[in-house]
């Protein structure tokens, strides 16, 4: 058995959403005063590696804090995206020959992570294609993950693929840190933190081979 962690460290530098506040990461006590040490946590619900509920931008869609624990984590296939690819086309993910009853995640490794932290992180990196999209929601997945920072082209005004993977009912996990040589095929756990009123959530994402 081996883990991967597919988790970025959260903290006041990290890459945000244009627009998203960045984080605010405080010492709250010290052991040499107070004895003990605590830390104020204040940042974006999407923020570092996470999960976007319905919620986070359907109409009465439906919220992290109203899914079973069972919604995150299942059995996920990893779908390699051809370097230079500006789409994932559905071509790519048949490809892979998924027998897709036995899963409950699809991975999308673009090789993305390794501009995290450069403006190159915000800019070009592959999308959805529409026959992409169909067969996806065709599927009955619990949800998607990439390894960028949105499913949408930053900038995006419509949200096509988020509407339409959330509209289905899926959880998107976005900013994964997918390594190079990861397996095929493994155990996908992404638990988000449970609050009231969740549009999204940063987790913890692992898988397990």
């Amino acid at each position: 058995m081996k883990i991967f962690d597919l988790s970025h460290t959260i903290n006041e530098s990290i890459p945000v959403y244009p627009g998203t506040p960045q984080p605010d990461i405080r010492k709250f006590a010290s052991l040499n005063k107070d004895g003990f040490r605590e830390t104020i946590l204040c940042f974006s619900s999407h923020t570092g590696t996470h999960i976007d509920a319905p919620y986070h931008m359907v109409e009465n869609g439906k919220k992290i804090d109203q899914f079973p624990p069972e919604t995150f984590t299942g059995r996920a296939a990893v779908v390699t995206v051809p370097a230079g690819d500006q789409f994932i086309e559905r071509k790519i993910i048949v490809d892979r020959g998924i027998d897709f009853q036995d899963i409950d995640f699809l991975l999308f490794c673009t090789g993305w992570s390794k501009y995290w932290g450069s403006n190159e992180y915000f800019t070009n990196f592959p999308v959805l294609s529409d026959e992409a999209i169909e067969l996806l929601l065709s599927i009955n997945l619990k949800g998607v993950g990439f390894d960028t920072i949105s499913v949408d082209r930053q900038g995006s005004t419509d949200w096509k693929i988020h509407l339409s993977l959330l509209g289905k009912g899926m959880i998107i996990v976005e900013n994964l840190n997918i390594p190079e040589g990861i397996p095929a095929l493994g155990d996908f756990f992404c638990f988000p933190l449970l609050y009231g009123d969740a549009d999204g959530s940063p987790v913890r994402a692992v898988f397990i081979s």
